[in-house]
């Protein structure tokens, strides 16, 4: 009879723990599709940008054959949950850009993650003039460089944009890396990333190199 009773409630255990295992999958499904449809949104939505003669970098000549801009794969992984620290009373400073322009910003806080086991961290920026705007108050900036750069990715660094509030921990997704806009002309101003935000990692996700 002990017998018995142990056997049955040893395969009710086994059960439980099949449910639950069940279900976590599940939710792991729901939210790696979540992260997909995210990623093709912002993909979709930069293609409008650049389609648009009015709003886009691209040159005349550019716009006699642009279809679409060349991404990576999405690739789940680089799609992060990073440890936010924030910066208190950082003193403004100017960053160096691609021209003579010298915008102001501050240090807002640190990244802290990791990719394929290398410990990482990025210096998150607010722009001084942005943050008055009503369309932009809630802005912020993570200029970076990998060393995908100058082979598959553009050379001068990639961007990613951020939205206030952040909490204790932030999701960073690579996948929507963008180039600046001088990437693809000339007459356009970029900050350049600080060197305290050059990854030793390759970050192969997000927009690659034009042409």
């Amino acid at each position: 009879m002990i017998f018995h009773t142990t056997l049955k409630n040893l395969i009710s255990s086994f059960f439980i723990i099949l449910l639950i295992g069940v279900g976590c999958k599940a939710q792991q499904t729901q939210i790696d599709s979540l992260g997909f449809a995210d990623v093709l949104a912002f993909q979709a939505k930069i293609n409008s940008e650049f389609a648009d003669r009015e709003e886009s970098p691209l040159t005349e000549k550019d716009f006699e054959d642009f279809k679409t801009l060349q991404f990576f794969p999405i690739d789940l992984k680089y799609r992060i949950m990073a440890k936010f620290i924030p910066i208190e009373n950082a003193l403004p400073f100017e960053m160096t850009t691609t021209t003579d322009r010298k915008p102001m910003y501050r240090t807002y806080g640190t990244l802290i993650f990791e990719v394929d086991g290398i410990a990482c961290r990025l210096t998150v920026y607010q722009n001084l003039d942005l943050m008055k705007k009503e369309e932009y108050k809630n802005y912020l900036f993570i200029p970076f460089t990998d060393l995908t750069n100058s082979t598959e990715t553009y050379g001068g660094g990639r961007y990613l944009d951020l939205e206030l509030p952040l909490n204790e921990e932030v999701l960073l997704d690579f996948n929507k890396a963008y180039n600046p806009y001088c990437a693809y002309n000339y007459k356009y101003s970029c900050p350049i990333p600080p060197m305290e935000n050059d990854l030793n990692v390759f970050i192969k996700a997000g927009v690659k190199r034009f042409h």
